[in-house]
């Protein structure tokens, strides 16, 4: 009985700080995504600077997505990861294949 008691606070500690890294999370991606609006919207930076800034900050939320909102740091979740990772690493491959031919 003691076990069962234990075991459930237990799950309900680590559903609960879950939660609050993900509330934590989804709040610094709007607060990514305002960010951007306001780059674009007021022109308040070079383009040469804002691009570069704009493509870190979408990656970051990319991150973001398959690290805590698709439990890609959860166990069991091993061949998703795999296959995504391998589909990012495919496109990465094939984006700088067509760049090398364009200036080749």
């Amino acid at each position: 009985m003691t076990d069962n008691i234990n075991t459930n606070s237990f799950q309900k500690q680590k559903n609960k700080e879950e939660m609050k890294k993900q509330l934590i999370t989804f709040v610094l991606m709007i607060g990514f995504t305002i960010f951007a609006f306001a780059i674009v919207a007021t022109n308040a930076m070079d383009k040469m600077f804002a691009i570069p800034l704009l493509l870190i900050m979408a990656l970051v939320q990319v991150g973001f997505q398959f690290y805590y909102f698709m439990h890609m740091k959860d166990k069991g979740h091993e061949f998703p990861s795999v296959m995504i990772y391998g589909g990012v690493f495919a496109a990465m491959l094939t984006i700088a294949a067509l760049v090398a031919i364009v200036w080749w």
